[in-house]
């Protein structure tokens, strides 16, 4: 009989969505009371009409690069944070440098739920080997952790000698950190003749999980591998079940999926950004784009958690590339589709034959006239990017659904 954290997680999927739609005006309340930020970007934003999918979608998205600049203009949050500084558990300072706020409420990034799902249960040792220096991903897990009653191994990364004879001696039951870290532990241990058989399950993250590396795990001892998804910003956003069919989202946010470059949420299994709105109090994100992209699959999963799942990590939004000096950026293609209403979808690839930059905006459409048309899109591309523009037209389909809306494929000798 599969085992759940909490009741929460086999809702009724209409209870799940009335119940994140009712706490979406309470948070933009929140947000506009306790962080200035906030307040000004939803100045005008009247909270308690926000309570569809479709009013959020009408609000700015903020991203990564917003709050960069926030946090520099009004150190040390930007006025993102609802509260002070020195109520909080720990800050974190991630690259960028952008400073990342844990408040001091147990399980505040939520990982608790996706170590459940990858078998770890009150009583069990967890050797932590996420870094401790910094960034928040090893308080990530211990967070969690900690919410389940497990002790923790505070390990880190590096060390390898160190962290078998932390496995050899402690006899940890999981591990915790990347995939690759765990095999080089494994492989360590192997020339040392050390045993480390107790390590039996394993939450994983921060990079890609091959099929290959997760059956070389479990052959050499570390039955259960599953992953988890997060960022800095607004911690876990979904985990792997047992099920193993895709990424499952936390129970406490609200995730879109938007076409890159711009706030319009994209159709249920097609590839687009992941934005998040957090619901705790203490930094409360409104529609914040992570960067990066994922898809919406259909049906529940198999293991029986009813929340939506994604297909994991597919890649990154920002596909900002260089054409002839200039930047060229998703929100300008964005613009132009805008102005062409025949246009289904579109992709900009940028080449360069013999060495000069070309760019040729690849358009689905079933436009009568596509000849106007096109010589309409070329004069939109010119006005939006400051740059000459080929058009070349696609059937309704024969794009690519991997969420790419620039495509750089020049080439160098």
């Amino acid at each position: 009989m599969a085992e759940y954290f909490d009741s929460l997680e086999t809702r009724d999927p209409e209870e799940r969505e009335r119940a994140l739609m009712a706490a979406l005006p309470r948070q933009l309340a929140h947000a506009k009371k306790h962080a200035p930020a906030f307040a000004q970007i939803l100045a005008g934003v009247e909270p308690r009409e926000i309570t569809s999918r479709k009013a959020l979608a009408q609000l700015p998205v903020t991203r990564k690069t917003d709050v960069k600049e926030l946090q520099h203009a009004a150190p040390p949050f930007g006025g993102l944070v609802a509260g002070a500084p020195g109520a909080l558990a720990r800050i974190f300072v991630s690259p960028g440098p952008i400073h990342d706020p844990e408040g001091a409420r147990p399980d505040y990034w939520r990982t608790a739920r996706a170590l459940f799902a990858a078998g770890f249960r009150r009583g069990d040792i967890v050797q932590n080997c996420f870094t401790y220096h910094f960034t928040p991903a090893a308080s990530m897990i211990e967070c969690g952790a900690l919410k389940l009653g497990c002790a923790v191994i505070p390990a880190g990364v590096g060390q390898t000698e160190m962290q078998v004879q932390a496995m050899s001696g402690l006899k940890p039951d999981g591990y915790c950190g990347t995939p690759s870290f765990l095999k080089i532990i494994i492989e360590k241990a192997l020339e040392m003749g050390a045993d480390i058989s107790s390590v039996r399950k394993a939450g994983v993250a921060a990079e890609a999980l091959p099929p290959s590396l997760r059956r070389w795990l479990k052959d050499h001892g570390v039955k259960t591998v599953l992953q988890w998804y997060g960022t800095a910003d607004v911690g876990q956003i979904a985990y792997e079940s047992e099920a193993m069919e895709g990424m499952i989202l936390d129970e406490e946010i609200v995730v879109e999926l938007v076409r890159p470059g711009t706030g319009e949420p994209v159709a249920d299994g097609e590839v687009g950004e992941v934005v998040v709105t957090t619901l705790g109090p203490d930094y409360p994100l409104i529609r914040f784009g992570t960067g990066d992209l994922s898809a919406v699959m259909p049906g529940i999963s198999p293991c029986g958690r009813t929340n939506v799942r994604i297909r994991g990590w597919m890649g990154r939004a920002d596909q900002t590339t260089k054409v002839k000096g200039m930047f060229v950026h998703p929100a300008q293609v964005a613009e132009v589709l805008k102005r062409h209403r025949e246009i289904v979808k579109a992709r900009l690839v940028v080449d360069n034959p013999g060495g000069q930059d070309r760019m040729t905006l690849h358009c689905e459409t079933s436009a009568a006239n596509p000849e106007g048309l096109a010589l309409a899109i070329a004069e939109s591309m010119r006005e939006v990017t400051k740059l000459r523009g080929e058009v070349a037209f696609r059937k309704p389909g024969e794009l690519p659904n991997d969420g790419k809306v620039i495509e750089d494929a020049k080439k160098y000798d």
